[in-house]
């Protein structure tokens, strides 16, 4: 793990800036051999600091629950387990804001109003709407200012409590099971096969910079993906490669993708 490959990861300034800050707050950790945490990482941001850390032992990346697509990275000295993730001294907090059932507030009228009580990005995590409450995910350091002070979303009346991690409500993800078989395992195939879209019209998005592997741009049609990799498409949504198959007696590869609603 070195602090030189920031520049070699890095491809502008602000990935530059992001990966020094979290470089900082992880070897802060290690230094003095106390747990240590960053804000809430975009999956893009995830990556880049895989690229940075490896698999340095200790650190792990933790949103609240396990499908959570923004992450914290979490240093954890050897005297800790995993288990302190979901304890009282976790640095990441679930709060639930009750509302009445017959309003409708949106994951962006979450994400404004907490973003006007003056909140960074990057303490805000995952935000879960469900029928008529909504639990989000927040770094420890802000959860008691919020529980005195958040009380609208929008237009909509809110009450705030803290609950515990193991009773977050989890919303059902809905996607569409899609059985193929593709030529090859490249990225223009399988965003093909995903969204029922010709290869050719595939690799325009790509080549345009619209898709995303696993939250990482990527503009080349014919990059090979990995079994359990996620895939979007802006104007297109976002898929899933589950399974890797066997080969057909045509030469051919099965796969099964999840495509998202």
């Amino acid at each position: 793990m070195k602090r030189a490959n920031i520049d070699k990861i890095a491809k502008t300034a602000e990935d530059r800036m992001l990966l020094a800050k979290l470089w900082d707050k992880v070897d802060n950790g290690l230094r003095k051999n106390i747990p240590s945490h960053t804000g809430f990482l975009s999956e893009r941001e995830q990556q880049l600091a895989r690229f940075l850390f490896g698999d340095l032992e200790g650190l792990t990346a933790f949103g609240g629950y396990d499908d959570a697509q923004r992450r914290m990275l979490i240093f954890l000295p050897e005297y800790l387990d995993e288990s302190f993730l979901l304890s009282q001294d976790s640095p990441v907090v679930c709060l639930r804001a009750s509302f009445y059932k017959d309003e409708s507030p949106t994951h962006r009228d979450f994400l404004g109003a907490l973003m006007g009580c003056g909140i960074s990005r990057d303490a805000v995590g995952d935000i879960l709407l469900a029928e008529n409450s909504c639990d989000f995910f927040v770094t420890e350091e802000i959860a008691a200012y919020l529980l005195q002070n958040f009380e609208n979303a929008g237009r909509t009346s809110l009450k705030l409590t803290q609950v515990s991690l193991s009773d977050v409500l989890l919303p059902e993800q809905k996607f569409t099971e899609v059985s193929d078989t593709v030529a090859s395992i490249r990225l223009d195939s399988i965003v093909s096969s995903g969204f029922r879209i010709s290869r050719s019209a595939a690799a325009e998005y790509i080549s345009a910079g619209k898709a995303f592997i696993d939250g990482l741009p990527c503009e080349k049609t014919d990059k090979a993906v990995d079994e359990g990799a996620k895939i979007s498409v802006r104007g297109l949504g976002k898929i899933l490669l589950h399974k890797i198959g066997h080969t057909t007696k045509k030469g051919r590869i099965s796969v099964v993708l999840h495509r998202y609603e």
